[in-house]
């Protein structure tokens, strides 16, 4: 079977879980004999080679078919004050323009031929690059074979309707973060929109836990026969056994990932003040980047817990596992979370973990202390027992690397090629 994949990000160059998803996916389908052809924005030349990549930067336009006016007119709600085709000389603005307002009906001729330049990242043009990004899916469904369209989360789900419009094969929308998970019930229209038109334009929907397929279905009346749950895996089960050493006597507790609301950073701040006041020889690191970093500096200062609190700032690749590897509690919680890799990272590091109820990798992670996001009082409790008693720690400790063995990538995988397989006999 032939996949084409759109995805945003692929590893090494990542933001977040979303980037070591898409490569854990790739990996099991690649164990399985599956042949994908992924397309990222932008490559950078160091991705692992695990299927046919594809540059989107590199992918010449040249739209001469009828078929593409009506993807260029079904693209017009991204526009953000602007054409979706920038860059035009006068004469092929006017052109375009003149298409554009006569309901492209009326142009036979190509009015552009071009590539786009993907900043492949995540700036104020975010919304121009998502239609582009369309634009060139269409031209790439177009030219490349294949059987099944898999696109992952909303950047990619113009791209991956755009694509289906031109070669008419089925269509996989994997959902591995909502809205209502980033912004809680203020969502913003556009995104929540594209998300919606990409599930209900989808053949299936794959949702990463049983958390956010409920989600899917009442809050964009999806129905539930077409969603799937699959939830995601780690990339090797094997215990991790460092040599980094912590170079501080105390405890350290950890918070390692995005600072923003979705993650519920000031929970664990608060916890932290609990845990401090019970036993000051413990230091807390907030690790990671978001708009509630300026925020938290600020009340941890307010807090007084200054030489206590250390903020990293963003980690990648070796500081992330020398991270796990000197924390003797790993805590993640999140406000509302469809899976959650993290702490599944932390257990390969022999970490004990405390993850939010709200979150999808607690369907999974049976053997992880579990509390409300809110409930600092339990957060603090939690964190305080790890630390003092060695033999709760161990305990979780080895509990947590028998579970890691049950989940693997090619697993994740052979369930997916199932769904690929009854979506394309629909």
């Amino acid at each position: 079977m032939k996949v084409l994949m759109f995805g945003w990000e692929f590893p090494p160059h990542i933001s977040g879980g979303l980037g070591t998803a898409c490569y854990g996916l790739v990996k099991g389908l690649n164990h399985h004999n599956q042949e994908v052809i992924f397309v990222v924005p932008k490559l950078w030349g160091d991705e692992e080679p695990l299927a046919d990549f594809v540059n989107a930067s590199d992918v010449v336009i040249d739209y001469r078919e009828r078929k593409f006016k009506k993807i260029w007119k079904n693209l017009t709600y991204l526009e953000v004050s602007s054409f979706l085709v920038p860059y035009l000389g006068p004469e092929e603005f006017k052109k375009y323009t003149d298409f554009t307002i006569h309901d492209r009906t009326d142009v036979d001729e190509s009015v552009f031929s071009n590539k786009f330049e993907f900043s492949g990242k995540y700036g104020k043009d975010l919304m121009k690059e998502v239609s582009r990004y369309a634009l060139v899916a269409a031209q790439i469904a177009k030219s490349k074979e294949h059987d099944v369209i898999h696109a992952h989360d909303w950047l990619a789900y113009p791209a991956g309707i755009a694509a289906k419009e031109i070669s008419g094969k089925p269509l996989i929308a994997h959902i591995h973060a909502t809205e209502f998970d980033r912004s809680g019930e203020s969502v913003n229209k556009p995104v929540y929109d594209i998300e919606r038109a990409g599930m209900h334009a989808a053949d299936h929907v794959v949702a990463v836990s049983h958390l956010t397929r409920k989600i899917v279905i009442d809050k964009y009346g999806v129905h539930p026969d077409k969603v799937s749950v699959l939830h995601n895996a780690v990339l090797d089960a094997s215990i991790i056994h460092s040599d980094t050493r912590k170079h501080v006597p105390e405890k350290i507790v950890t918070f390692l990932g995005r600072i923003t609301f979705q993650k519920g950073p000031e929970y664990f701040v608060e916890a932290a003040k609990k845990v401090i006041d019970r036993d000051p020889n413990v230091r807390f690191v907030m690790a990671g980047n978001g708009d509630l970093l300026n925020r938290m500096v600020e009340r941890v200062a307010e807090l007084g817990m200054g030489t206590k609190f250390h903020f990293t700032g963003f980690l990648k690749g070796k500081d992330v596992d020398d991270m796990y590897a000197i924390s003797d509690v790993y805590v993640m919680p999140s406000v509302s979370e469809p899976f959650g890799i993290a702490p599944l990272e932390a257990v390969r590091h022999n970490t004990p973990v405390i993850i939010s109820k709200q979150s999808g990798v607690a369907e999974v992670l049976v053997n992880a202390i579990k509390v409300d996001f809110w409930d600092v009082d339990a957060m603090a409790d939690a964190i305080f027992g790890l630390l003092h008693y060695e033999s709760i720690s161990k305990m979780f400790k080895e509990l947590g690397s028998e579970e890691l063995k049950k989940l693997k990538w090619e697993h994740v995988a052979a369930k997916l090629v199932k769904v690929y397989e009854k979506t394309i006999k629909q």
